[in-house]
């Protein structure tokens, strides 16, 4: 969340710099090398939660069970993309100003 946060103070303050303030459509001329931090943390946290949770599902689970703790293992992610796609729409639905355009 701090690389988050220094990404969105320069993020603003770019936007301040260039007159951008006050204006949703405008793109900010920023570079997309800002993102990369957060992608790599981002994906160093997803490979270790992941392989934690395998090892879990496939060591601790007894052997008439694996099979069902794998299952279980998965379904997280396809529970997981429903409650991201739910919210993304709950707050896309939240968020739009009336005029039929899309704030996101």
């Amino acid at each position: 969340m701090v690389i988050a946060a220094l990404v969105e103070t320069k993020r603003l303050k770019t936007t301040q710099d260039h007159g951008l303030i006050d204006m949703p459509y405008a793109t900010v001329p920023m570079r997309e090398w800002w993102l990369v931090p957060q992608y790599i943390l981002f994906g160093l946290s997803e490979v270790f939660a992941v392989v934690g949770l395998q090892e879990f599902f496939y060591d601790q689970v007894p052997a008439e069970l694996r099979s069902a703790g794998v299952s279980l293992y998965l379904s997280i992610f396809g529970v997981g993309s429903f409650l991201s796609n739910f919210l993304i729409s709950a707050i896309e639905k939240a968020t739009d100003g009336g005029d039929g355009q899309e704030a996101l």
